[in-house]
This record gives C-alpha cells, sequence and structure tokens, in this order.
C-alpha cells in the first residue's frame, strides 16, 4: 500500500495520537457536552491532522507552511478547550498535564516544520 507524503510526518503521528486521546477522554464528559465541549474538542483535534495532510498537497511551500500555521491555531484551541475542561473539573489535573505535554511537543514540532517550510 502506498504511503502519503503526510503520514511519514511525525508531528501528524503525535496529532493522531493526540485525537485519540480527545476522544477518549471526552468520551467521559457529561452528555450535557455533547454538542459543547466533546465536539468542538473533537473537531479541534482531528483538525491538527487534517490541515498538515491537506497542506501537504499544496505547490508552494508557502501554500504548506499555511496550513502548519493552521494545525498550530487548531493546537491551541484544543488547549484553551482543555483548560476550561479541568476548570469544569471534567478532567484531572493528571490528564491535563499530560495532554498538554502532547501539545507542547506537537507545537514545537509544527513550528520547526513551518519554518523549514519557509526555508526551503
Amino acid at each position: 500500500m502506498h504511503t502519503f507524503s503526510f503520514e511519514k510526518l511525525e508531528v501528524w503521528k503525535e496529532a493522531i495520537s493526540l485525537s485519540k486521546n480527545i476522544y477518549g477522554l471526552t468520551g467521559k464528559f457529561p452528555t450535557s457536552e455533547k454538542f459543547g465541549l466533546i465536539n468542538q474538542l473533537r473537531r479541534a483535534s482531528v483538525s491538527i491532522s487534517s490541515n498538515l495532510a491537506e497542506g501537504t498537497s499544496r505547490a508552494t511551500n508557502k501554500d504548506k507552511a499555511h496550513f502548519t500555521t493552521i494545525s498550530y491555531s487548531s493546537t491551541m484551541e484544543v488547549l484553551n478547550q482543555l483548560i476550561l475542561s479541568k476548570e469544569l473539573k471534567y478532567i484531572s489535573e493528571a490528564e491535563y498535564i499530560n495532554l498538554r505535554t502532547s501539545i507542547y511537543k506537537i507545537t514545537n514540532m509544527l513550528n520547526a516544520l513551518r519554518k523549514a517550510q519557509l526555508n526551503s
């Protein structure tokens, strides 16, 4: 089976892992959040890897970097929603710290990828 270029990106793999963790975590949220934080967190987390995938199909490095920037923005959206989830006591401090560590790693990788794209 052919492997597409985005599937080779370590940051894409990390983003997929984060999304899987978000899906598992939000499964424990109150049902009243089904159309609130659950939906928002899931969509924003999926957006990280989706924009990386879409960006690899772009012709110019500037366009690729633009989609990497969108991925970064989605990562910040996830972080914001996790902070709120912690404040609302939907997630524990330990869960929050674990996810925040993952987000920190992803943002560093996204910054490095964007820099490489712009300098190519």
